[in-house]
């Protein structure tokens, strides 16, 4: 597979023990799913090809492969991506240094919110410890061997909640309302990751209209979730901190120079963002 990297992108998903939606064993990923209705484990490996062998796949094979297709982003071509990066003074360096990693996604749209609502304004630890505690107490799971793999709560788990139950957990109440309210709009279908699709433009506006998704969250799950191309949370103080890094700089860099740069990253501004990113983490 061209530019395609499993170790990096196994390196990627190990950044954190506190990480409860997959688990890292050796040399493959193992990853509960629900399709259909029907609870399975898979197991992602590296094939022979270079691309990935799966282990584990019972029922739809078709959305099982979809579901990792869009997990890893594997249908994108990013030959354009490392042309410009060869020539970026910005991405240059993390280009090469991270080869074959890809804008690791969260496809299911209540996770992704969820996920950017909790970690909002704290630290990335502290997020994944409550994003733990959230799955653990309300996420269902799966006995596979020595191991219990969890899945993220359904939406309708969350929208039954009160905001104290998840106020107990540390999540702060006002980010425990935002979290219920979003599983509320999804269960009812009034949220769908379909129609946020068809018009990116359209589906910033309507993700920023939700109580407690500002432009940050909403560019997030643009690029993580929507798999806009040119999503650019400017706003994110981790990547305005991997841009002075890489400038070389003791100050951080203003918004319009922020812009200056993504100027030149048309088309794959949330992949720049995201390398960028994986100089910190």
């Amino acid at each position: 597979m061209k530019h395609f990297s499993f170790s990096a992108n196994i390196d990627y998903l190990r950044r954190n023990d506190e990480e409860i939606t997959h688990l890292i064993a050796g040399d493959r990923v193992i990853k509960a799913l629900e399709i259909a209705g029907q609870k399975q484990v898979i197991e992602i490996r590296e094939g022979r090809d270079g691309g990935l062998a799966i282990e584990g796949c019972q029922g739809d094979k078709h959305e099982v492969h979809a579901f990792i297709d869009d997990w890893f982003d594997l249908s994108n071509d990013l030959t354009p991506f490392y042309e410009m990066a060869a020539v970026d003074h910005l991405l240059a360096v993390p280009a090469e240094r991270f080869y074959g990693l890809r804008l690791m996604g969260v496809p299911d749209l209540f996770e992704a919110l969820s996920w950017a609502i909790i970690g909002q304004q704290i630290r990335l630890n502290f997020a994944y410890t409550i994003k733990k505690r959230i799955v653990e107490n309300y996420g269902e799971h799966v006995d596979y061997g020595a191991h219990t793999l969890y899945l993220f709560p359904k939406p309708e788990r969350i929208a039954a909640c009160a905001p104290e139950e998840l106020v107990r957990l540390q999540l702060s109440r006002r980010k425990s309302e935002y979290v219920i309210h979003v599983a509320r709009l999804i269960a009812d279908g009034q949220l769908q990751k379909s129609e946020l699709k068809k018009d990116l433009t359209k589906a910033h506006h309507t993700l920023t209209s939700i109580r407690g998704i500002g432009p940050w969250t909403a560019n997030y799950v643009r690029m993580r979730c929507l798999r806009d191309p040119d999503a650019f949370p400017i706003d994110d103080v981790g990547f305005q901190n991997a841009v002075r890094i890489a400038l070389q700089r003791e100050e951080k860099p203003s918004k319009e120079e922020l812009h200056v740069l993504a100027r030149h990253w048309e088309g794959f501004t949330a992949y720049a963002v995201f390398y960028l990113w994986r100089l910190l983490y």
